[in-house]
């Protein structure tokens, strides 16, 4: 990773101390092959303590910003802090003279269905889903003249980072719906290591090729009973409810086509290895 007294490095990542954060500067750690990479946080920890509202020179100049950091829970209060805070990654991203920001959006955007695409009408059903798609019409709005790209990710579910991980770092068994074919619900994903391919992948595309909004997930969505399996943790199984919906996925063709080279094809086996074992996530 750069260090902070490096005047430039090519990305600059906010959010560090965030789950997310965590796993990304790990396999960060782990690779010295992947693009020089610097993290910032609010707290200690990350090579730069910074929040919005500091001054920015202690930061190091960058090529692209990635803004891992927003609000996930509370109320929508709370949750509308994550337009806030894109507008603040914009702002950051012209002080440090970065020409691309890739903003972390959500799959929850589309709310239920199976293959969506980026063409697909968003339809949240959760207060996240509203506050991430205000959050992308955020972004749509802001100044053209600064000459900065604007990508929002409309990111799966993470191993490690997603409801099921505080359950795969326990010890006790894990809660997931049984449904009447005998199977757990079924999800799109993606894994750390992976990300993080896709992450660099984006930040050296022309900027000119760069979509407003793109499906992050492996190409294939997972049971996600097989990655407790794959985890080696038992499973406490309980009949699924009448509302509950077994099938999200959402397509990833669009990112397959502009990262060719970026494997996306992970089961969930691939996909535990890769959260345990950061060293083995990247080439």
């Amino acid at each position: 990773m750069c260090k902070s007294k490096r005047p430039h490095c090519p990305l600059l990542l906010t959010g560090a101390s965030g789950r997310l954060g965590v796993l990304l500067r790990q396999v960060w750690q782990n690779h010295p092959g992947l693009p020089r990479a610097h993290f910032v946080s609010r707290n200690a920890g990350a090579d730069s303590r910074w929040s919005p509202g500091h001054v920015t020179r202690t930061l190091p100049r960058c090529d692209t910003l990635i803004a891992l950091w927003g609000v996930t829970a509370g109320a929508s209060e709370a949750l509308a802090l994550n337009s806030a805070l894109a507008v603040a990654a914009h702002d950051l991203a012209k002080d440090l003279g970065a020409m691309r920001v890739l903003h972390l959006s959500s799959a929850g955007v589309y709310g239920p269905g199976t293959g969506l695409t980026e063409a697909s009408t968003p339809n949240p059903v959760t207060e996240y889903g509203h506050a991430k798609l205000r959050m992308e019409e955020r972004i749509a709005a802001l100044p053209a003249i600064d000459g900065i790209t604007h990508c929002c990710l409309r990111l799966a579910n993470v191993v490690g980072a997603d409801s099921l991980a505080p359950g795969l770092n326990g010890t006790k068994p894990i809660e997931l719906d049984k449904f009447p074919d005998g199977h757990s619900p079924r999800r799109s994903y993606i894994a750390p290591g992976m990300l993080a391919q896709v992450l660099t992948g984006l930040a050296a595309l022309p900027l000119h090729t760069l979509p407003y909004v793109l499906n992050v997930a492996a190409r294939s969505p997972v049971n996600m009973a097989d990655l407790v399996r794959s985890a080696g943790r038992r499973i406490a199984w309980s009949p699924a409810p009448d509302h509950a919906v077994q099938n999200v996925t959402i397509d990833t063709s669009q990112l397959a086509a502009l990262l060719p080279r970026v494997p996306i094809d992970a089961d969930a086996d691939r996909m535990i290895a890769d959260w345990k074992t950061p060293e083995g996530a990247t080439p």
